[in-house]
């Protein structure tokens, strides 16, 4: 499309011509749809893969140019993060051996990244969220240097008018401010397309919307944000919210997000969501429209609808219609994007299989989805796989409530298969994709399960958080180069962390995060009872706008008992008459050899970790006594 001339339109002149061309490419496709002249009878399945680079410490590398630079450009893109990177697959008919080839090629390409990232010292993992992602990582400097994403934060910020909110509760809760749209580079999927002819697009399109949640209830793989532990699925969540340019008032607004389930069944034609959308939604990204599509078509020719497949790239449907031109000739297709990246490219498969299945499947069985599900039934169905996984409950056709992995198990996999055989994928295929989804149902063991087990087992041992972030990202990694699907993984474990210079290599790995704070008005006897309570030694402050202003030791404790209670002082001391004020703290990204220096020069014998002043961590001498333990071990062993 030619990305150096995307840009966000301030110009109104300018937005008024992007407009009419927009509008024009809407006429072209009525036009073409009502003529016959897009592909028809045709089904082809497609996928794009988006990959997280990370370093020998487990934690995303911002070295996405770098990568690119060693790799076919017409395969491989950037994505918004600069510790992103996608690739796409060429389409193939749906049909024969389509489902092994689209795992060979996924290898394929897999393999050529991961040959790129070696010789940069990295390497590359697919999974919906890093672990070890950290708040400091989505930052505007980790946006990739494209006019197309700058372009896109800029409008963003300015219809939002603020900065984007995200709020989320699962077993922890999350609630965090950002200033950019780079949120979004936190989710990595695998989105797979399936072309349709429009005479069938509504049925299909709305079938497709029907079995989004079971199918994603099935392959949830993304439980953590920022080492909280919140939806099975949390993409879907923080997608809506990273990009969500609605203001918030005083008001209840009856508006859509721009990242949504939709909000209606399709009745007739695509062009109902297109219209939709323009509707609801105004222009945030432009180009200077070069071509008339509807000369185009009274020329004989296929345009390109490149106004139209702009905005429609700018709304961001869990199930996304595209136009698109193949071979000279114009096409339909669904875009899943609910899915997420990993754990391994056989579960990746294998939800192509049951999603692609599950679409053909159905059309035999339901004449009409709009008849037998309300829409708002699909939608909340949506949202609580998201949430729950395989352990939502879903009403369902029939008006009945069923738990997901009953359903999948007893309904929807027998017509999964159904659909494959009737598209006369082979016969061997079928059984062995559709086989892992169902071993997944069965043992219940997602790649979301296996994350949370692994992380609470390893919390259970009293290891810190970052330690066992980077545990499930090196364990994630291998068990992915193994090839064998989730519900065959052992539990990750600690020592996969990596050796000890990686896994403490900054301090954000292994600070504590479980904190133990006090106001700087409260009596000085709650500090004491806290640290006794908790067996803490050192205990932050904090003023009324949650910013460290203090602390106070355990050895300023003492030197208060010495002074006053051989006087027999009585009133109640508070927390800022004793309190260190000018505290020495340090960024999460602070080096441990730089902490250590620092707890030196200083003579402290711990450090508060603040970002814009707020308190993340805290680290201190007995951390450093553990990690000296640790590198004593490794060079000398257990020494028993």
């Amino acid at each position: 499309m030619g990305e150096q001339s995307i840009e966000s339109y301030s110009d109104p002149q300018r937005l008024r011509l992007f407009m009419k061309g927009l509008l024009n490419d809407v006429q072209a496709l009525r036009k073409m749809i009502a003529d016959g002249v897009l592909e028809s009878g045709v089904r082809r399945i497609g996928a794009e893969q988006e990959l997280c680079l990370i370093d020998k410490s487990y934690r995303p590398a911002d070295k996405a140019e770098e990568v690119l630079a060693l790799l076919d450009p017409a395969r491989f893109t950037p994505e918004i993060g600069k510790f992103n990177v996608e690739f796409n697959l060429a389409p193939c008919r749906f049909g024969g051996d389509c489902l092994s080839r689209l795992e060979q090629d996924l290898n394929r390409h897999l393999d050529e990244v991961r040959t790129a990232a070696s010789e940069l010292g990295l390497d590359v993992v697919m999974t919906g969220i890093l672990p070890t992602l950290r708040k400091s990582d989505v930052g505007i400097h980790n946006m990739m240097e494209r006019t197309r994403y700058r372009a896109l934060n800029d409008a963003l910020r300015r219809l939002r008018g603020d900065e984007f909110d995200l709020r989320l509760t699962g077993t922890d809760e999350l609630i965090i401010k950002h200033d950019s749209v780079m949120m979004e580079a936190c989710n990595t999927s695998c989105q797979f397309h399936f072309q349709v002819s429009p005479d069938e697009f509504a049925h299909l399109y709305n079938i497709a919307q029907a079995i989004t949640a079971p199918v994603l209830a099935a392959s949830v793989n993304s439980p953590f944000l920022f080492a909280r532990r919140l939806w099975k699925e949390t993409r879907i969540a923080v997608f809506q919210q990273a990009v969500d340019t609605r203001p918030t008032g005083n008001h209840v607004l009856d508006r859509s997000a721009r990242v949504s389930f939709g909000e209606d069944w399709v009745r007739e034609s695509v062009l109902e969501i297109y219209q939709d959308d323009i509707s609801r939604f105004r222009v945030v990204l432009g180009v200077d429209v070069e071509e008339n599509s509807m000369d185009t078509l009274e020329a004989g020719g296929i345009p390109q609808l490149k106004a139209l497949q702009l905005h429609n790239s700018t709304v961001y449907r869990w199930n996304r219609p595209c136009y698109g031109v193949l071979d000279g000739k114009p096409t339909l297709r669904i875009e899943n994007r609910a899915l997420p990246a990993g754990p391994t490219v056989i579960d990746e498969v294998a939800n192509a299989a049951f999603w692609f299945g599950l679409v053909s499947g159905m059309v035999e069985s339901v004449t009409d989805v709009r008849l037998a599900l309300s829409f708002d039934q699909a939608k909340s169905n949506f949202l609580a796989a998201a949430r729950r996984g395989l352990e939502a409950q879903f009403e369902w056709i029939g008006d009945e409530v069923l738990p997901a992995a009953t359903l999948i198990r007893e309904q929807l996999l027998p017509m999964a298969k159904e659909g494959l055989q009737e598209a006369q994928v082979d016969s061997g295929d079928i059984e062995r994709y559709l086989g892992v989804v169902e071993d997944r149902v069965v043992s219940r063991r997602t790649g979301a399960w296996w994350l949370l087990e692994s992380h609470n087992a390893m919390r259970s041992e009293g290891f810190k958080t970052g330690e066992v972030m980077s545990a499930l990202v090196s364990a994630t990694l291998n068990r992915q180069k193994d090839g064998r699907p989730v519900h065959e993984w052992a539990m990750a474990e600690i020592m996969e962390a990596g050796e000890w210079q990686y896994s403490y290599h900054r301090v954000e790995q292994y600070m504590t995060t479980d904190l133990f704070t006090v106001h700087e008005d409260e009596v000085i006897d709650l500090v004491a009872n806290v640290m006794d309570w908790k067996h803490i030694r050192h205990v932050p402050v904090e003023d009324d706008a949650g910013l460290l202003v203090g602390i106070v030791s355990y050895r300023s404790l003492l030197r208060l008992l010495a002074r006053d209670l051989p006087h027999g002082k009585e009133s109640p001391v508070a927390v800022k008459d004793l309190m260190t004020r000018n505290v020495h703290s340090i960024p999460p990204e602070t080096g441990t050899l730089e902490a250590i220096a620092i707890m030196r020069e200083k003579k402290v014998a711990c450090l508060p970790v603040v970002t814009d002043g707020r308190l993340v961590g805290i680290v201190s001498e007995r951390d450093f006594l553990r990690i000296a333990g640790e590198l004593l071990t490794s060079q000398f062993g257990s020494g028993e």
